[in-house]
């Protein structure tokens, strides 16, 4: 069993992976979480640090721990919101701190039958010590942003989702300026390079593995707008694993196929998909984003990144060996991280916080991010007056009623009245709180966020008028 005083590790393999766990509603759900754990356990590297999501319950934590335990003999399930966050972090090294920090916009109690608000998504943390020395740290952040319900820029949640990356940016950029080794991974719900994914890129030191390696990937589905726009022609299935990173929607996962392969499938037919079929629909929504941990040399005043990016891959596309069906309706992500030798070892460098250069994203899109908030803050308050409304009108219905009861000849009459009555009461209290409470602790989460966009774009503005050079999103990379 690995502990705080063993010598630090020289390579790091992470993975990430949405399970499809939801309870009563997941088919095979106990049968696939289980395979994942003796998957993760068969994995050749075996994973260092593995960040789960949509693992609801603690008996579904408990099966993949059980398998996973002789290597990764830390973990942590994190509670959050009515029916849990469903996140999970596994380690090889003891896990020193760790909290759950609950996004302050995340969905609408409205949409229960979304289900993203009840289930309280945040980002959960966790605080990993490798080795002996300070710098011996890694912070992990795992999460799962609000789902897409529509295609951006219609997305009416694509506001949440802006807030969500924003926050777990702030949070990776504070990671980063303690020097600590930065590792955020999970279900990000988005696209490459879409607004949520160049914000985190920005806000904070965090690079996306996969397009350091890949970086004229897929920036969604082939059928998508954005990817015809390229003009690339519709790739296979294996060119979307092994080049695009397509982690979701892929024709190889059972749980996309059309419903003549999923009647082979239920009579227990090993249905065989192809590498080389055409792959339309598949993209790229898991990722692992990392920024080195960075040092400052007291002799020549330099920073030193101790760690660089070896492989990066999609894994668990395998099958259920008696189901035959895919472990989730993801795959998942993985990454292999090489420390410098020089840098583990070396012992003059100072172990303090080291100040990022400042980056920025473009003016332009400052603004495109106060217009969705500006948009998203007058369709809450249309909703808000709606819903006040409606609560006013059920409740001088419930008293008419209830009024009318008096003056009915009949026993039956008086039980239907007093059935509205009731009815009406119960969605206008409902409606009330939720336009009364809900909707006014989004409207104030909504300009605390206005607040930080327009303090950044500001700093933006005057950064950018400096007669220094700007650096640039790739000068930036360079450096970290």
């Amino acid at each position: 069993m690995a502990n705080s005083g063993s010598a630090p590790p020289s390579k790091l393999r992470i993975l990430s992976l949405n399970c499809w766990g939801l309870k009563f509603l997941a088919k095979y759900r106990n049968e696939r979480l289980i395979e994942i754990g003796n998957q993760i356990a068969a994995a050749s590297p075996q994973p260092d640090i593995v960040g789960l999501q949509e693992c609801w319950t603690q008996q579904d934590y408990n099966a993949i721990r059980d398998r996973t335990r002789s290597f990764l003999p830390y973990g942590k399930f994190y509670h959050s919101g009515i029916f849990g966050g469903g996140l999970v972090i596994l380690s090889r090294w003891p896990i020193v701190e760790s909290s759950m920090m609950r996004y302050p916009l995340n969905g609408r109690p409205a949409a229960f039958y979304r289900g993203d608000w009840y289930v309280g998504k945040g980002v959960a943390c966790a605080r990993i010590r490798m080795g002996p020395e300070r710098r011996d740290v890694a912070e992990i952040f795992c999460t799962h942003l609000h789902a897409p319900y529509e295609t951006e820029p219609h997305d009416s949640y694509i506001c949440h989702r802006t807030a969500q990356a924003w926050e777990i940016a702030k949070l990776m950029h504070g990671a980063a300026e303690r020097g600590h080794l930065v590792i955020a991974l999970g279900d990000f719900n988005m696209v490459p390079l879409s607004l949520a994914h160049r914000i985190i890129e920005t806000q904070s030191p965090g690079r996306d593995v996969w397009r350091i390696l890949h970086p004229e990937s897929s920036i969604g589905a082939a059928k998508d707008k954005v990817e015809k726009q390229r003009g690339v022609p519709i790739p296979n299935a294996h060119f979307n694993l092994t080049v695009n990173g397509a982690t979701c929607d892929s024709v190889l996962n059972s749980w996309r196929w059309n419903k003549a392969h999923k009647r082979r499938l239920r009579k227990g037919e090993n249905v065989v998909i192809e590498l080389d079929v055409p792959d339309p629909n598949a993209k790229r929504l898991d990722y692992i984003f990392f920024s080195s941990g960075s040092h400052h040399d007291s002799t020549t005043g330099e920073a030193t990144s101790e760690w660089t990016l070896e492989s990066a891959n999609v894994g668990m596309t395998g099958r259920h060996p008696t189901l035959h069906c895919s472990l989730s309706d993801h795959f998942s992500v993985e990454a292999t991280l090489v420390r410098s030798v020089s840098s583990a070892t070396e012992p003059s460098r100072s172990n303090g916080p080291w100040a990022l250069p400042e980056t920025y994203l473009p003016i332009s899109t400052y603004d495109e991010i106060l217009t969705t908030i500006a948009k998203y803050m007058r369709r809450e308050q249309v909703q808000r007056q709606l819903r006040l409304g409606h609560c006013l009108f059920q409740l001088v219905l419930s008293i008419g009623c209830l009024i009318g009861v008096w003056w009915v000849p009949h026993n039956y009459v008086a039980f239907i009245l007093m059935l509205v009555s009731t009815l009406s009461l119960s969605t206008g209290v409902i409606d009330g709180l939720m336009g009364g409470l809900f909707v006014g602790s989004e409207l104030r989460a909504l300009k605390e966020f206005q607040w930080e966009v327009s303090n950044t774009r500001a700093r933006a503005v005057d950064f950018s008028a400096k007669d220094s050079p700007k650096l640039s999103l790739e000068t930036r990379r360079e450096m970290t």
